[in-house]
């Protein structure tokens, strides 16, 4: 009978462990004041595919509200995150300096971006507690004006909010930067009843040296060119304050708090960074995006070519270069699934991953309806789409409608936002135009017509950017 109820036991944990294998370990809304120390821990929380972040808002700082939902959009933007969604706290008496540095530091191209309309940061974190019920924590990476402002005026954010993570000088400071911003809204948050981790900076002056960024700059990922190539600015490499590690201390202690010291007083909690070396080899596996194992059965995918077969080797390197892991991943899957290489299947998995880009999700994470039909090849695009997201008939999650477009298309919804994203007719017309030519001179019967579907496939895996390939539209 014991025996019995260990092994129950140890299978329950063992579900336990591997029921949401795709679910991230924490949720975040990150504030930002657009200081030149926020944009890499922004990055670094982007990076990790074991943090999801829901929203950004903005409030005054180093830079005004509006100046940093400039610097927040352009960079979200550039990183083809265009619908994470970022609000603007205008309610606030800090004047900003609007610090030279911070304001000349490119974050990403910010010409059309208007700020006038932007949502109110607290109607934005109303709505955001509202569709998202996991327990989240508040990143504050400047003053504690915005997380003062919703703790008043929204009656679930003390309920939904398990933590306030804030960049600062420790629990006891009343003379630092981001303390001052809003002295009484710092002074009611740690006296307030929400857990208050506050985050400091290491003893280096010098975190990000030369090594650390050479290091940074091999990998291969937006976030960690958008970091190293902050260091290029020459605005920048003469600014000593760039080298310190600041903000960038929360999105590692969020990830990796045993390589800091705590000291707990009530529900304020003081965090100093221990092993300097050790937080600098995290910062590396974050922006690797090794937080949490990628696959189920499989470690990775090779990225050797020879593991391929021939006719692909040659273009593994320049797409995995040009495209990512993650694409190449989904591509070598969804063609596996779909027992042959096919051109429409290579175009879902492109949709798939730029609907995920466009949300900054992972797999898993939101519904999908695809308008490709069941007759191939469009509808072979469903299995592309199913791969890169993880949406698949198994988890309820997708949906092929009966109903067809002109163009392949599938809408995709997270949280309250819906988009469509249709393959630009003159593409489809062009793949469309090649099939049935080989089809007409061939057949289908013919191994000369899959062999030249398969030459087609690998050529536009190749030459496609999935980034200039759709048009997207918002629908809700």
């Amino acid at each position: 009978m014991k025996r019995s109820i260990i092994v129950c036991l140890t299978l329950f944990i063992s579900v336990s462990l591997f029921s949401h294998p795709w679910k991230p370990a924490h949720y975040v809304i990150i504030d930002t004041d657009g200081g030149i120390d926020d944009i890499r821990a922004i990055n670094l929380f982007l990076a990790s595919p074991n943090v999801r972040v829901l929203a950004m808002t903005t409030s005054s700082g180093a830079l005004s509200a509006e100046n940093a939902y400039l610097k927040v959009k352009s960079l979200l933007n550039s990183c083809f995150h265009e619908g994470l969604p970022v609000g603007i706290n205008r309610k606030t008496g800090f004047r900003s300096p609007d610090y030279t540095v911070a304001l000349q530091t490119k974050w990403g191209e910010e010409t059309g971006i208007i700020s006038d309309n932007a949502q109110d940061a607290i109607d934005l974190i109303r709505e955001i507690l509202t569709v998202e019920k996991t327990k989240i924590s508040f990143i504050c990476l400047g003053g504690m004006t915005t997380a003062f402002r919703a703790m008043k005026e929204i009656p679930d954010f003390r309920v939904q909010v398990k933590e306030i993570l804030w960049s600062g000088d420790g629990i006891n400071d009343t003379k630092g930067f981001n303390y001052n911003i809003d002295k009484e809204a710092s002074l009611k948050i740690l006296k307030g009843d929400i857990l208050v981790k506050v985050v400091r900076k290491p003893e280096p002056e010098d975190f990000y040296n030369e090594a650390f960024i050479n290091e940074i700059n091999s990998i291969n990922t937006v976030y960690a060119r958008k970091i190293s190539g902050s260091f290029n600015s020459e605005i920048i490499k003469d600014h000593k304050f760039s080298y310190t590690g600041n903000d960038d201390m929360v999105p590692l202690f969020l990830h990796f708090p045993e390589l800091f010291k705590t000291l707990t007083e009530g529900n304020n909690t003081d965090c100093l960074p221990e092993n300097v070396s050790q937080i600098r080899e995290k910062a590396l596996v974050m922006l690797r995006g090794e937080t949490i194992a990628r696959n189920q059965v499989i470690k990775a995918l090779p990225t050797d070519s020879s593991f391929y077969f021939p006719d692909v080797q040659r273009d593994v390197t320049e797409i995995i270069d040009k495209y990512g892991m993650d694409e190449w991943t989904s591509g070598v899957i969804a063609n596996e699934l779909h027992r042959h290489l096919g051109v429409f299947a290579i175009i879902g998995v492109k949709m798939g991953i730029r609907a995920r880009e466009y949300f900054c999700t992972g797999v898993d994470e939101f519904r999908a309806t695809t308008f490709s039909g069941s007759v191939p090849p469009l509808s072979c695009m469903n299995d592309g789409v199913q791969v890169s997201t993880g949406a698949t008939p198994g988890h309820g999650l997708l949906t092929v409608s009966a109903d067809t477009l002109t163009s392949p298309a599938a809408e995709f919804s997270y949280l309250n936002h819906k988009i469509r994203l249709t393959l630009k007719p003159e593409i489809a017309a062009k793949i469309m135009s090649e099939l049935k030519e080989i089809n007409f001179v061939y057949g289908l019967d013919s191994n000369i017509y899959w062999e030249l579907v398969r030459k087609n496939s690998i050529k536009y895996w190749r030459s496609l950017d999935r980034h200039n390939i759709f048009l997207i539209e918002n629908l809700q």
